[in-house]
């Protein structure tokens, strides 16, 4: 039997819980692939509690937990309006990340935190999602692919001592 998958929105008292999610996954999602002086550089800026609260905080950013059992395997973080990375458009919505812990891969867990982000996209009447996909990251590239987002264009993404290319991908929600 599988494990039913439960959504909840984040909160600024799930701080700890959402670093703690947030350090592993992408720790477990990149360390293969990078230096580990990289890898602890970006882990030490990039969750720090004075910056998760921020984003939390941000009226533009909705945080969402998937869970299994009452233990918290994945989330999800939406961006709106001036909250988006790069587009900034008023009729998008920027999935920012979607994090499942490794044990759940291919269990549907990325998929129903990506049916949220769709949800949360129509209910604020968007006509597009997009987001920005690092290009080693086939898994999550194959992902996108199948649920119908589409290349339309590149940024370079400065980690560590590094310049990476994300592949910036979309999703017209209206025809």
């Amino acid at each position: 039997m599988t494990d039913t998958i439960t959504i909840r929105k984040i909160g600024p008292d799930d701080l700890h819980e959402l670093q703690t999610i947030a350090k592993q996954t992408f720790y477990d999602t990149f360390a293969p692939h990078n230096t580990e002086e990289n890898m602890q550089q970006y882990l030490n800026e990039g969750f720090t509690e004075e910056k998760l609260t921020a984003e939390l905080y941000n009226n533009h950013s909705e945080f969402y937990f998937a869970l299994s059992e009452n233990k918290t395997v994945g989330y999800l973080k939406l961006n709106f309006g001036k909250a988006q990375t790069e587009l900034q458009n008023d009729n998008a919505v920027e999935i920012e990340r979607i994090y499942v812990l490794k044990e759940f891969h291919g269990k549907k867990v990325g998929q129903i935190l990506y049916e949220k982000a769709l949800e949360t996209a129509a209910a604020k009447n968007a006509d597009y999602i997009w987001l920005g996909v690092w290009e080693e990251n086939l898994r999550a590239i194959q992902f996108y692919k199948k649920n119908g987002f589409v290349e339309f264009d590149q940024h370079i993404f400065r980690f560590g001592n590094e310049e990476q290319t994300d592949i910036m991908m979309k999703l017209e929600l209206h025809s």
